[in-house]
């Protein structure tokens, strides 16, 4: 559905200092230097995935969603989405594809929400009948019906980005972009919208290719993760495969009655102990979790415990670190 093979892309940034002589200066000889944005990047996805595309600020990750949408062209390689190079075959290609930025809007500011669904009725050609099915569907599922005669600039970020992701919808396309999707929303809308698009995947079989640095955004919806660092892919896999590779430890915190002992077990760390409560780091590549929980019964009357996995945050910040990003 969705392939891309050796893309590159470069930015020219003007350099420059700061002060009013060092401007003057540049007005007239300018220095530049070149950011290599995409650096011989390659992947597939298939129909129907959720692919959480990752990676710290610069890392490629919004010019790549502008290739694939069509709104940059690459200095070399190739993308084919259904068959077409979205770049050169705009038109057609945007009838297919949904697209949210984040902190950009494709609704007008100052009329109310449902006067931009019709203009995007009229710009995507969409039969009355199936314009109308769509919107009231949509509109029901992300609960917004009463908010489309309200001028979005009096929309809060939670009910914009709701009404937001229903105009990239309308056209039913077969590929959702989603550029930080949830970014400043609170709890209730993130579920929302999360709810909505695996309900959309489930039933439609869209293609999500999501960007975040939300990491829950990541473990609820993601069936794979693609890494970018520095433009190129440095992981592609599944959340599991991250975890079995890169999180082998587990977090156990243990309650108990009062007692004093020395634990003492090779790739196990106390990270945390007062009174009656007990927070241990466990290398699972070192010892067993079952074997550290075996030994802390022997030396003490164990009330509670829980075992935790480490949170995907402190992997991926691990996997930056490992590659310099």
């Amino acid at each position: 559905m969705i392939e891309v093979n050796g893309l590159n892309k470069e930015f020219k940034v003007v350099k420059r200092q700061a002060g009013i002589k060092s401007a003057f200066k540049n007005l007239f000889n300018p220095h530049y230097s070149i950011v290599k944005a995409l650096d011989d990047l390659s992947f597939q996805i298939d129909q129907g995935e959720i692919v959480g595309y990752i990676g710290p600020n610069g890392a490629g990750k919004s010019t790549t969603i502008k290739v694939m949408s069509g709104i940059l062209v690459p200095d070399s390689g190739t993308c084919k989405i259904l068959g077409r190079t979205p770049w050169k075959n705009r038109i057609e290609h945007v009838k297919d594809i949904g697209v949210v930025f984040g902190q950009r809007s494709q609704l007008w500011w100052d009329v109310p929400v449902i006067d931009s669904y019709n203009l995007l009725k009229e710009i995507y050609k969409i039969p009355e009948v199936e314009y109308r099915d769509t919107l009231n569907h949509l509109t029901h599922i992300l609960d917004i019906k009463d908010l489309l005669n309200t001028p979005v600039r009096q929309l809060s970020l939670g009910q914009r980005m709701r009404c937001e992701i229903v105009g990239s919808l309308l056209h039913s396309p077969k590929i959702l972009f989603l550029d930080e999707p949830t970014i400043g929303l609170d709890a209730v809308s993130k579920i929302a919208v999360r709810n909505f698009i695996k309900k959309i995947n489930k039933e439609k079989q869209v293609t999500v290719i999501l960007t975040t640095h939300d990491m829950s955004d990541i473990e609820a919806l993601a069936d794979r993760i693609i890494l970018i660092g520095k433009g190129k892919i440095l992981l592609d896999g599944t959340l599991e495969q991250l975890r079995s590779r890169f999180g082998t430890y587990k977090t156990l915190t243990v309650d108990y009655k009062h007692a004093t002992f020395d634990l003492g077990l090779e790739g196990t760390t106390i990270t945390s102990k007062s009174g009656e409560r007990m927070t241990l780091t466990v290398d699972t590549k070192q010892i067993r979790v079952s074997n550290v929980i075996s030994e802390l019964s022997k030396k003490c009357d164990i009330i509670d415990l829980t075992v935790d996995n480490r949170p995907v945050e402190d992997i991926i910040v691990d996997l930056y670190k490992e590659y310099q990003i």
